[in-house]
C-alpha cells in the first residue's frame, strides 16, 4: 500500500482546505465592522430566493451547493452575529408544484444548512415560488404550506415582537391577485394591525395623561382616523416590492454600510430622481398601487424589506418611508448572491450591511485549483 514520504504532507493539506473554505465562506462586507450590541438593539440576517429543493435536490445540490451554503451560513452568523434569521419568500424553487411532503423536505434542508445556527429565532415569508401566481393560488393551499412555519397564519400572514421591534409579514403574492379571496384575508391582517398599532398608542397616551394599573386596559376605544406619524409602525416583511409612484425618487448605495434614521428624508442629492430612478423598478414585479397606498397608510411601516429582484437597493417612498429590497441568496438567479444585515438599535435607527458571497464559479474554479495542488503534491512526495 502506498504510504507518503513526508508525513507532513498530509496535514498541510488538510490546514490548506480549511482555510481555503474559511476564505471562500467569508462574506465581504464593505464599511466599517458592526458596532457590539447595544442593549435592547436587535440584528436582524435577512435572506431571500434560497430556491431549494428538498428530496428533489440533485447529487450536485446535496453535495456540493448545500455545503457551501452552510459554510457561508455559518462564516456569516459567527462573524456577525445576527440574533434572528428572516427568509423573504422563495425558500422553496417549486413549492407549488411540491406535495407537502416535498414541502416539509425543503424546510428540513434549509434547517440542515444552518446546522447548529438553526435554533435562532426563524421568520419565513411566502413568495410566489413558494406557493404559486395568480393563476393557481388557492386559500387551502396557503393554509397547507403555512402551517409548517413558525409564526405565520392560515391566510400566510404573521405578527410578532422581538427585542421590543415589531414586525408583520404579508403574504404579497394575494396581495397581486385582485379577484382573489385570499387577498382580502390580507387585507383584514392589515386592518386588524392598523387597530391594534393605534389602540396601543391611546392606552400609552391614557397612561402618561391618567396613569395606569397594571392589567387596565381601553377595549372600547372605536375606530377613528389614522393619525400615526410616518416610520411609527411595524416593520413590515414582503417578497414582492411595493409600487413607485410618479415622482418618487429612489437611492441606491454604492456602499454596504448605511446609517439612517428609520424614517428620515435623505438629502435629494444623494438620490436618483425621476427616469433614472423609476427605470430601475420597471422591470419588477410590483404591489398594485392601492395595496401599496393601504400598506403605507394602515401600517405606517418604521422600515419595509423585500426581495424578488436579485439585487440590492435601497427606496424612499414620498412619505420618507425607506424600502430595503435584499438579494438572492443563491447561485440559481443572475447577479452576486448576498444578503442583508440589519440592526435595530433602541435610539429608533437602522443600519444596513449588504453582505455578498462568493459566485459559484469563483468556487469551482478554486477547488479545480486545490485538487490539482494536491494531485501535484502527491506526486512530488512520492
Amino acid at each position: 500500500m502506498a504510504t507518503w514520504p513526508n508525513p507532513a504532507v498530509p496535514l498541510l493539506l488538510v490546514a490548506a482546505l480549511l482555510a481555503l473554505e474559511d476564505w471562500l465562506s467569508t462574506p465581504s462586507c464593505s464599511g466599517a465592522p458592526p458596532a457590539a450590541h447595544g442593549s435592547g438593539d436587535l440584528r436582524a440576517m435577512m435572506v431571500a430566493d434560497l430556491m431549494l429543493l428538498g428530496s428533489d435536490a440533485s447529487f450536485a445540490d446535496r453535495h456540493f451547493r448545500d455545503h457551501v451554503m452552510s459554510k457561508f451560513f455559518a462564516n456569516s452568523i459567527q462573524r456577525l452575529k445576527p440574533d434572528m434569521i428572516v427568509v423573504l419568500g422563495d425558500i422553496s424553487a417549486r413549492g407549488s408544484e411540491s406535495t407537502e411532503a416535498k414541502w416539509i423536505s425543503v424546510i428540513q434542508q434549509f434547517e440542515g444548512i444552518l446546522g447548529p445556527y438553526s435554533t435562532l429565532p426563524l421568520h419565513i415569508v411566502l413568495g410566489d415560488k413558494d406557493v404559486g401566481t395568480c393563476a393557481n393560488l388557492e386559500g387551502k393551499f396557503v393554509r397547507r404550506w403555512a402551517k409548517h412555519l413558525p409564526g405565520l397564519d392560515s391566510s400566510g400572514c404573521g405578527s410578532f415582537d422581538i427585542s421590543n421591534v415589531s414586525f408583520v409579514s404579508l403574504n404579497a403574492v394575494a396581495l397581486l391577485c385582485s379577484n382573489n379571496a385570499l387577498r382580502f384575508s390580507i387585507e383584514k391582517v392589515m386592518e386588524r394591525e392598523n387597530y391594534h398599532i393605534q389602540r396601543e398608542r391611546v392606552y400609552k397616551a391614557e397612561c402618561n395623561s391618567f396613569g395606569c394599573e397594571k392589567g387596565e386596559n381601553f377595549a372600547d376605544i372605536s375606530w377613528r382616523q389614522n393619525n400615526m406619524e410616518s416610520g411609527s409602525g411595524p416593520v413590515v416583511l414582503l417578497h414582492f416590492p411595493l409600487h413607485k409612484f410618479d415622482g418618487e425618487v429612489t437611492g441606491v448605495p454604492t456602499f454596504s454600510e448605511v446609517v439612517v434614521p428609520d424614517h428620515s428624508l435623505a438629502d435629494s442629492s444623494s438620490k436618483l430622481s425621476g427616469a433614472n430612478g423609476r427605470r430601475l423598478y420597471d422591470h419588477l414585479q410590483t404591489l398594485p398601487a392601492n395595496s401599496t397606498q393601504y400598506i403605507l397608510q394602515a401600517l405606517k411601516p418604521r422600515i419595509i424589506f423585500n426581495a424578488h429582484s436579485g439585487s440590492f437597493s435601497v427606496f424612499v417612498h414620498a412619505d420618507g418611508t425607506r424600502e430595503v429590497t435584499v438579494p438572492a441568496m443563491t447561485w440559481k438567479t443572475r447577479g452576486v448572491p448576498g444578503f442583508v444585515i440589519a440592526t435595530f438599535d433602541t435610539k429608533g435607527s437602522v443600519t444596513l450591511r449588504c453582505c455578498c458571497l462568493a459566485r459559484e464559479w469563483h468556487v469551482i474554479v478554486v477547488y479545480l485549483a486545490f485538487l490539482c495542488l494536491t494531485a501535484l503534491a502527491i506526486r512530488w512526495s512520492h
